[in-house]
C-alpha cells in the first residue's frame, strides 16, 4: 500500500511537532549543564529553526522512500 503525498505531509508535521516540543524541553534542561543561558523565547526560536529543517528532511525522505518502493 502506498501513502499519498497529503498523508506523508501530515505524518511529517505530526512527527516534527512532537519533536519540537521534546527538543525545546530538552534544551531548557540541557543547555544549563553546558553553561548556555537562553530565554524561553530564544529556546522556542532555536527549536523553530531546527523544526523547519526537520520537517523538510522528513517529508523529502518519505517521498524518496515512497518513490523507491514503486520501482
Amino acid at each position: 500500500m502506498t501513502q499519498s503525498r497529503r498523508m506523508s505531509l501530515i505524518e511529517a508535521i505530526t512527527n516534527v511537532a512532537v519533536g519540537y516540543m521534546l527538543a525545546v524541553a530538552t534544551q531548557i534542561v540541557v543547555f544549563p549543564w553546558f553553561g548556555l543561558q537562553a530565554s524561553l523565547g530564544e529556546n522556542l526560536a532555536l527549536g523553530g529553526v531546527f523544526t523547519g529543517i526537520s520537517l523538510l528532511r522528513s517529508y523529502a525522505l518519505r517521498r524518496l522512500f515512497e518513490a523507491a518502493q514503486r520501482r
